[in-house]
């Protein structure tokens, strides 16, 4: 049977007190003296000393005093002289005091000593001995500090445990499918930094789980269109056998394969796992060779990075394609600089440049722009960044650049166009 963590803490405390309690009443019993005060024992001295024969008086004498004074107290008696030999005694004759006779201690509790004025010592151990154990009243305040501590704690233990039981019903319905399933924070404590952490995972899985529906629904589309141009042209095909045909068969079977790999990596790239096989890059020797495939120009420091090459080749091949998509005709170029503990990658063009509105959305997987601003601020109903591209490739650049600890942002080019910037981490020292 599973065990309660209220019910575990409840025991705990009140554990807590009983062992309080149990080590209060033995400093008690080990401490307390229930012996008269030094004042009323000089007092009683004094009685006993006109009351009994003086010291070198015959011990028959002293035993019939102490038997006189026997009739009035129960227990036994025993005298000492300075010198610690026993004088006469009433019953079994109790230890010798120890150590000095100025300073006489007795060491079995319940034995009381009082000294005579001529030197003397007179020990007493009544029939029923008190001060062995602490007195009822002393076990009623630790009952009823016990009762108290037990009545407090309660609703302390059930507190927390109700917490924690509200926290693992909210884990259980998420992991049952209810994504919107969230724990209400209580307090500041860490109990409360839990359902935080929580409710940021569950909003991340939320997010992740609606991202992904979107991209498969925004790829069912995009699917549609090559798929219906092959569909078209494997039908003519069947009649004439057009070799210009042929080729934009070609060019659509093409295009749909790469959809689909575009589709599969950021699937892949939409966890937050750093990456599989990190390795040193020469990010200056990656970029100018990807920059001369493309026929773009390339100036930059050496720069070396951590991070999987394929990905990273990926990331500057999608931005010089995108350029030369959007912006054909127009010069590109690569740029590549250290700025403090990061090296930066930018890709410039010349087209009709990103409205400032925008420039954040076009990392959205499958977005495409509506419009678009020219530097002069007029509003163009087509343009040349709409008519091409699935919508995934700077979606794959942004999470490429996260993957390996940096950021993808898009700002305007001085003199109009685009200019797409890659801050990534240099590896430490």
């Amino acid at each position: 049977m599973r065990r309660r963590l209220f019910f575990q803490a409840y025991v705990a405390l009140l554990g807590i007190v009983v062992l309080f309690a149990a080590l209060a009443a033995l400093g008690w019993w080990l401490t307390h003296d229930e012996s008269p005060g030094a004042e009323l024992r000089r007092s009683v001295g004094a009685l006993l000393g006109e009351a009994l024969p003086p010291p070198d008086a015959p011990r028959a004498r002293t035993e019939a005093a102490l038997a006189r004074l026997g009739r009035h107290v129960g227990g036994r008696i025993s005298i000492f002289g300075p010198e610690g030999r026993l004088l006469g005694n009433l019953g079994t004759p109790l230890p010798a005091p120890e150590e000095s006779p100025s300073d006489r201690r007795i060491r079995q509790r319940g034995i009381f000593s009082v000294h005579l004025p001529d030197g003397r010592t007179v020990l007493y151990l009544p029939d029923r001995t008190p001060g062995h154990t602490p007195t009822v009243g002393f076990l009623a305040a630790l009952a009823l500090l016990a009762l108290a501590v037990a009545i407090g704690a309660y609703p302390l233990a059930r507190r927390l445990a109700g917490r924690l039981e509200r926290l693992q019903t909210r884990v259980e319905a998420l992991g049952a499918g209810d994504l919107s399933a969230r724990v209400a924070v209580e307090g500041k404590d860490e109990v409360a930094a839990l359902a935080h952490s929580f409710n940021r995972a569950a909003e991340r899985i939320e997010a992740l789980v609606e991202a992904q529906r979107h991209t498969l629904a925004a790829a069912s589309h995009e699917l549609r269109s090559p798929l219906a141009r092959i569909r078209v042209a494997v039908e003519l095909l069947a009649e004439n056998g057009d070799p210009a045909l042929r080729t934009r068969v070609e060019l659509d079977i093409a295009e749909l394969d790469d959809l689909i790999e575009e589709i599969l990596l950021a699937s892949r790239l939409a966890g937050l796992e750093p990456p599989l096989r990190p390795e040193r890059i020469d990010l200056q020797a990656l970029a100018a060779e990807e920059a001369a495939r493309a026929g773009a120009d390339f100036s930059g420091a050496p720069a070396t990075i951590e991070g999987e090459s394929r990905l990273l080749v990926r990331l500057v091949r999608n931005l010089l394609d995108n350029a030369a998509c959007h912006a054909p005709g127009s010069p590109v170029l690569v740029e590549l600089e250290q700025r403090d503990d990061c090296a930066l990658l930018r890709v410039s063009d010349r087209g009709p440049g990103i409205p400032e509105r925008e420039r954040d959305r076009i990392f959205e997987p499958f977005y495409r722009q509506s419009t678009v601003r020219s530097a002069t601020g007029s509003r163009s109903e087509e343009s040349p960044r709409d008519q091409r591209g699935a919508g995934l490739g700077l979606y794959l650049v942004r999470r490429i650049a996260r993957r390996h600890g940096g950021e993808a942002v898009c700002r305007p080019r001085a003199g109009g166009g685009a200019c797409f910037e890659i801050s990534l981490p240099l590896p430490e020292a």
